[in-house]
Formats: structure tokens, sequence, C-alpha cells
């Protein structure tokens, strides 16, 4: 009898512990996805929404504020899977130097513990990012001769 008792107490303590390492996976696949797709996409929108009229002209290097958000914002849309809800916060836009950081907030999978209480977690990723150029100075300083 006692040696039956161990067996039940060892079935579910390896049950427990596969319970924890899906709950552990699923957080850290999670973070570190929202992370390398943040970073890529900020990249990206950043790029896009230079204003390469005033670069022509003075060599410097500004965003467009509204163009960055609808850039990221479609850009990450398309690149996340429908399966999760997202919460995009944009703080911080500067057109020049160009500087955006943004939160991105999501859950994890429910996971049902008890047959009415039912757990998840929060997950909030930040990140700011400047665009730097390698050039200082235009190749017109005084205005685009074509332009």
């Amino acid at each position: 009898m006692k040696e039956s008792y161990w067996t039940y107490l060892i079935i579910m303590l390896g049950l427990f512990i596969i319970v924890v390492l899906l709950i552990v996976q699923d957080m850290t696949s999670t973070s570190e996805e929202d992370y390398y797709l943040m970073k890529e996409v900020m990249e990206a929108a950043m790029i896009d929404s230079v204003d390469y009229g005033i670069y022509r002209s003075t060599g410097e290097i500004r965003i467009i504020e509204e163009k960055f958000v609808e850039n990221f914002t479609r850009r990450f849309a398309e690149s996340v899977s429908a399966n999760k809800d997202y919460k995009l916060e944009f703080y911080e836009i500067y057109e020049t130097p160009p500087k955006a950081t943004v939160r991105i907030s999501t859950a994890t999978r429910k996971y049902t513990v008890n047959s009415d209480e039912v757990v998840d977690f929060g997950i909030v990723t930040i990140l700011s990012e400047i665009m730097e150029a390698k050039y200082s100075k235009s190749a017109w300083p005084n205005g685009c001769p074509n332009c």
C-alpha cells in the first residue's frame, strides 16, 4: 500500500513538472518572438518613413511621425498570428533626430488550473530605437540641382 502512494506521488509530480515546463516555454517563446519581430518591424518602418525631400536638400535625416505609426502597425499586423490579442502603444516619437519607443502588450495562452480558474500571463515588450546615418553632410549642400 505504501509503495502505491509513492507511485501516485511520482506520477502527479511528473504531470506538474510537464505543465510548468509548457507554461514557461510558452512565455519565453512569446516574449522572444515579440522582441525580434518588433525589432525588425521598427527598423523597416523607420527606413520607410524617412522624409527624403528634406534629406536630399539639407542632409538631415527626419522621419514623418504619422507615416512611421502607419508603417509599423501595418507591418506588425501582417507578421503576427491571429490567435493572440496585441496592444500597441507609441511613445516618444521624435522626427529629428529619429527616435521612437514602442510598447507591445500581449498574453500567453489561457490555461485552466481548476474548473473555475483560468491562468494567463501578461507579456510586455518595450523597445526604443534611434536612427543614425553614416554620412553627416548632404551631397548637395546648396540644394538639389534637379529638384
